[in-house]
């Protein structure tokens, strides 16, 4: 019975080990769990309650990962995208001004579409149009965007009529912000596992005496979950059925930045944990691939933004993961978190601006990747990155830098290395900003 059930996750007694697997497990729930801290945090700041946020991340993580685990039978978690949420609320939601139900109804689409591209195997294709270069700025970018959020919610960093930004006076608020980075950064330099959530625990007791953390009079430890009623199914598909350009747009920028995002974490963890074949293939791509589409559909439908693939399933795979197992034992703690929602919700963004901040620096990495010696790939990267904090938006981050990079390949004639694709959404964003003049 207990090898039959084992088998449904790609587990070999002869190979592998249970203890191992979900001692993984335990690692990259640990590396990942303070999404269940910031996530309903990003999310409220668009009027979502802020509780049910909570539940449906879980809820969402739960299903798209045994999903990969059963389904790919591989040790990769998922749960809603940093970067990609910040994308929906402070670009969708604030920036742009669409409703958090129209965002909503976006990732719905988006994750429609996901699964339609992996049913047909189309991926690559979508995948080739986008120049290498450009795909690591993109990280990037949303690495600098996370960053300044995070300092900003930490009141570290405060608007100014003179210069736009300056530093803040300290204040116990911003005291508290500060600490955690530099705690966090310790604690991963050190490679403590789990470094970030012990941070985000640690500065939300801290926060208490100083009153950055508010205790509620009827605070318990452990609750029954809150429902996911107020934002399960609130879609609001006015923008798509009305043929909004914008949102046509935005739709797209989530599809490849979630494609981007779980393509470059399965090949990477992959390759580094020796998991790839003698041709370098990553077994069942397909299907993990499918996992994180349904994963993001079903998110969706229980009102959160788009879940992806966690490049945090690499510290799980370092400790020697390497089936569903793995990724099963890390749906069974997420569902064992669903019950302690009181402490999640108590913890103030102070404490989380740790987490956003060296996320951001996490993100920086491909930055090493990027040629800035030759201009023709150089200044489109840089406009990439720097117009994703400096607007305020992923999405005009990513649109800015394509347009750049097509027009300085046509005019130095190298037009015909471009992708027909790359040429048809070009021509969608001219017309997005020419929309804008009329």
């Amino acid at each position: 019975m207990m090898k039959s059930f084992l088998a449904l996750f790609g587990f070999n007694p002869e190979k592998h080990s249970v203890k191992t697997e979900m001692l993984a497990g335990l690692t990259t729930f640990l590396t990942m769990s303070y999404i269940l801290a910031v996530n309903p945090i990003i999310l409220s700041e668009t009027g979502m309650d802020k509780g049910a946020v909570f539940s449906a991340t879980i809820i969402a993580a739960v299903i798209a990962t045994l999903t990969m685990a059963i389904y790919a039978k591989m040790p990769f978690a998922l749960a809603s995208g940093m970067g990609l949420n910040a994308f929906f609320a402070y670009t969708l939601v604030i920036s742009m001004g669409y409703t958090w139900q129209q965002a909503l109804a976006a990732v719905l689409l988006e994750g429609l579409v996901f699964i339609v591209l992996t049913i047909f195997k189309v991926r690559q294709a979508i995948v080739d149009c986008i120049p290498t270069d450009l795909r690591y700025s993109i990280s990037v970018g949303i690495g600098l965007f996370i960053a300044f959020i995070g300092l900003r919610n930490g009141n570290i960093i405060i608007s100014s009529d003179a210069t736009l930004t300056t530093l803040s006076p300290w204040t116990a608020t911003s005291l508290v912000a500060m600490g955690g980075i530099i705690l966090g950064a310790v604690l991963l330099a050190l490679k403590i596992r789990g470094a970030l959530f012990y941070t985000i625990l640690i500065m939300t007791v801290i926060g208490i005496p100083f009153g950055v953390t508010h205790l509620p009079e009827d605070f318990t430890l452990v609750s029954l979950p809150a429902s996911i009623e107020p934002i399960a199914l609130s879609f609001d598909f006015s923008r798509f059925f009305s043929v909004d350009l914008d949102y046509i747009v935005v739709v797209l920028t989530l599809l490849f930045m979630d494609l981007f995002d779980t393509i470059g974490t399965l090949m990477g963890a992959s390759i580094g944990g020796g998991m790839v074949d003698k041709d370098g293939n990553v077994p069942n791509l397909n299907k993990a691939l499918m996992a994180d589409a349904v994963g993001t559909t079903v998110g969706a439908l229980c009102g959160t933004s788009t879940v992806t693939t966690y490049v945090e399933s690499t510290t799980g795979i370092v400790e020697g993961g390497r089936t569903g197992l793995t990724a099963a034992t890390v749906a069974l703690l997420f569902f064992v978190a669903l019950f302690f929602s009181p402490l999640f919700l108590m913890i103030p963004s102070a404490a989380t601006t740790s987490a956003l901040f060296l996320v951001g620096v996490m993100m920086m990495r491909p930055v090493l990747h990027i040629d800035f010696i030759h201009f023709r790939t150089g200044m489109p990267c840089f406009v990439t990155m720097m117009m994703m904090p400096f607007t305020a938006s992923i999405s005009e981050g990513i649109v800015l830098g394509m347009l750049s990079y097509i027009i300085v390949k046509v005019c130095i004639g190298e037009g015909r290395q471009l992708s027909w694709v790359m040429y048809v959404l070009g021509v969608l964003f001219v017309m997005k900003y020419a929309a804008a003049l009329l």
